[in-house]
């Protein structure tokens, strides 16, 4: 769906609409859209279809293309060069492909799935940064990993410590950004609450909204998912279970 700014009353189907299946002109559980604006086209992880499809923005779209086949795919991020960054949540592992490349490069995991540094357990969302360093909320291990780009193994940015609600702690991390400090915002999706971890501080985060347990009230969640920012500043976060899109300006 597009929104447009200010506009919370009429969203616009510009991808899928037709019911769920495999067909070219549905989609069947989307999890994660980048807008890649060179081309005017959304990329999408069509999770339950196994692919990643690239849809037109023009008007007049009815189908999409099928980019990436064979993936259990669920998070994507793109780089300056226009690179896709693919997590696998069946292979435990982040892989990086051209635009037209069918088998890419693993970037992160690839090692079965656990805890180790050279591994993960369900990666789910995905932020690249200018350097070409990976993070990869690790949902099952509740830890976020930063992969340096041609590193063999990760390092922990956030969580790591066990399934908890301390500051030290998150669970069943979702959506991920960092700005251009290095700073970490993580949506903590089972704390019902968005955390920030400042470089170099491992040991603990603030709470910046939410963490007021599970409800619909405008200063609680109710599963945080996706997190973005726009360059105003403003943090946008996927309230999942509250059906909501919440837009909040943070200090």
């Amino acid at each position: 769906m597009q929104w447009k700014n200010g506009d919370t009353t009429n969203g616009q189907v510009v991808a899928g609409g037709k019911g769920h299946g495999n067909g070219l002109h549905q989609l069947n559980e989307p999890s994660d859209v980048l807008i890649d604006k060179e081309t005017d086209s959304l990329i999408i992880c069509d999770r339950d279809n196994r692919r990643v499809v690239r849809w037109s923005r023009r008007s007049g779209t009815t189908q999409g293309e099928i980019l990436i086949g064979n993936i259990y795919c669920f998070g994507l991020a793109m780089d300056k060069q226009r690179n896709i960054y693919v997590s696998d949540t069946e292979k435990h592992e982040v892989r990086r492909f051209q635009l037209g490349e069918k088998n890419g490069t693993l970037v992160a995991g690839g090692n079965g799935k656990g805890n180790g540094l050279n591994q993960l357990n369900y990666p789910r969302y995905l932020f690249v940064d200018r350097d070409h360093s990976v993070y990869v909320s690790d949902n099952n291990k509740h830890r976020v990993m930063k992969w340096v780009e041609g590193a063999k193994e990760g390092i922990v940015v956030a969580g790591g410590q066990g399934e908890g609600n301390a500051l030290t702690q998150l669970s069943y991390p979702r959506g991920i950004f960092v700005d251009t400090l290095g700073t970490l915002y993580v949506a903590d999706s089972h704390n019902h609450r968005v955390m920030r971890w400042t470089q170099g501080d491992k040991k603990q985060s603030t709470v910046i909204v939410g963490g007021n347990g599970s409800g619909a009230g405008a200063n609680k969640f109710k599963n945080p998912f996706g997190l973005s920012f726009d360059r105003h500043g403003n943090l946008y976060v996927v309230d999942y279970n509250n059906h909501r899109v919440q837009r909040f300006s943070i200090e």
